[in-house]
């Protein structure tokens, strides 16, 4: 089932921005259908997170040589999990001009570790579950409270073991 969601992202390379949002409110495939030609940083996958954290810089290095009017959009998913990366951006932002999309579901954990939310110069968007607009004529109240109003688990003919595993861990 795919549901086109409201929240419209800004076009390619125009602006930066953080999207946040619970875990599996479908951030990443609504970023993966806005910007398929993006340069995609994916923290999830243990290579990059270790490459990321251990040296943070390899970013402003692997885009030195790239034009940002040509590279539309870059897209780092789950950046909570590198906050050191946002200094890397700050400087992409001011000295090359790049834009970026910043997605994560935990922006408490990046302020915590003190982070550098970029002072103003990336547009906050957030993302949650279905809302009834979204949902038109697929809206079925009955199944919004007893499945849950994020996608997988509305979507789904059997979301019991789904919501106990997102409740409970």
């Amino acid at each position: 089932m795919f549901i086109q969601r409201s929240l419209h992202l800004p076009a390619a390379g125009t602006e930066t921005f953080f999207l946040w949002g619970p875990r599996q409110t479908g951030k990443t495939t609504l970023l993966r259908r806005a910007y398929p030609d993006a340069w995609w940083i994916d923290l999830l996958k243990s290579e990059e997170y270790r490459r990321y954290l251990q040296q943070p810089e390899l970013l402003r290095q692997e885009l030195a040589d790239e034009d940002p009017t040509l590279r539309r959009q870059v897209v780092i998913d789950e950046v909570q999990k590198v906050p050191a990366l946002l200094d890397e951006v700050h400087w992409l932002l001011e000295n090359r001009g790049f834009q970026v999309a910043l997605c994560g579901s935990s922006a408490r954990k990046v302020k915590r570790g003190a982070a550098n939310l970029l002072g103003g110069r990336a547009v906050r968007y957030e993302l949650h579950g279905f809302s009834a607009s979204e949902l038109g004529r697929e809206f079925n109240l009955d199944r919004l409270l007893n499945h849950g109003y994020l996608p997988r688990f509305y979507a789904s003919a059997r979301p019991r073991r789904l919501l106990d595993a997102y409740v409970a861990d």
